[in-house]
């Protein structure tokens, strides 16, 4: 049989946040369930950290309720709610080794030392880390450190745990690691986790859904696949990823279905390809549409090719794998730019 939703865990209710007369967090309804992966993704100022602060218990809302397992938690202070938290600044205590820093939150609990040392023991060896219990944080890399975060805010069996762009620190190849390292320790615990950040990539690697917010409110809340491939809105299109937006074009839109009123047309970069002008029909010709332009630029990143191609008024971007023997256009060269038209999504406005 298939598997109904799971429980919910968290629930915002109707929750504002007003500083002064600004409201940073407006009338914010939302439900996390049991073990999921929920990420809460926007730009700077879109209300994501404030949420985060409300549930951590270090910010109380102005209006709504946050409930936790059946029970309101908006009047409890932070030191009296069971979470585990890591922060962008990992926050270890610089004056104890890495041992003491995991066994302190163990002590808070009335642990006692036996169990202490083993649940500290399987802990480091978990997080790849068994012979660094005598170091001190400044003895670590960030990578490390970050380890060392996250063990700390497991290692007391939280029912749910807090990450506060803790990835944002580290360089590309190590935040990628760690992505992967997250990944695992997520499906391993199954721990209810809610992540804030702005960072695209890392919402749709590590998320089961992802909460995409914009002036306090939230824009849109789905899967990572359903956000990236049928975003709602135009925010939504150009801020997770990028987005084509066929507006004001010299040419027809066509797509399989009608443009429904009061939306924008939209297709991703990786779904046009870039041939030579004049290029054969391809067998599937019929279900697709092709433009001419000319390459107003090529950007060479690696693994991927970006072309910046102006069709009339419209400057269309392509992103393509480079592939061995593949053909590169130049700055000026003409070039026929097609796509599916099952690849055209409409966006509100």
């Amino acid at each position: 049989m298939k598997a109904g939703p799971l429980p919910a865990q968290i629930e915002f209710r109707a929750v504002t946040k007003m500083y002064g007369r600004m409201s940073a967090v407006k009338d914010l309804s939302l439900t996390v369930r049991l073990g999921e992966f929920l990420t809460i993704l926007g730009p700077s100022g879109s209300g994501k950290t404030t949420v985060l602060m409300m549930l951590a218990g270090f910010v109380a809302p102005t209006e709504g309720d946050i409930v936790i397992a059946g029970k309101s938690v908006s009047a409890v202070p932070s030191y009296r709610r069971d979470q585990g938290i890591v922060f962008q600044s990992y926050a270890l205590f610089p004056h104890l080794t890495v041992r003491r820093n995991l066994e302190f939150p163990l002590e808070m609990r009335g642990v006692n030392g036996v169990e202490r040392a083993k649940r500290v023991d399987r802990m480091l060896e978990r997080v790849h880390l068994k012979d660094f219990g005598g170091r001190m944080p400044s003895q670590l890399s960030g990578g490390q450190q970050q380890r060392v975060a996250l063990a700390r805010a497991l290692i007391g069996d939280p029912p749910f745990l807090l990450l506060d762009e803790p990835l944002s620190a580290l360089d590309r190849n190590l935040r990628e690691q760690m992505q992967s390292e997250v990944k695992s320790l997520h499906r391993e615990f199954g721990i209810t986790t809610i992540s804030v950040t702005h960072d695209q990539e890392e919402a749709l690697t590590l998320s089961d859904r992802i909460v995409v917010m914009r002036a306090g409110q939230i824009e849109q809340t789905d899967t990572p696949e359903a956000l990236y491939d049928r975003p709602a809105t135009r925010f939504v299109a150009s801020f997770l990823g990028e987005a084509n937006i066929l507006q004001n074009t010299d040419f027809e839109i066509q797509a399989d279905v009608a443009q429904p009123p009061g939306t924008l047309a939209m297709i991703r970069p990786e779904r046009i390809s870039v041939v030579m002008s004049g290029a054969p029909k391809r067998t599937d010709a019929d279900q697709r549409h092709s433009v001419i332009g000319i390459v107003d630029d090529m950007i060479y990143a690696g693994p991927l090719r970006k072309y910046h191609v102006r069709v009339g008024s419209s400057l269309l971007v392509t992103r393509e794998h480079a592939a061995s023997g593949q053909r590169t256009f130049q700055r000026g060269e003409e070039v026929q730019l097609e796509w599916l038209r099952s690849d055209i999504r409409f966006v509100a406005a």
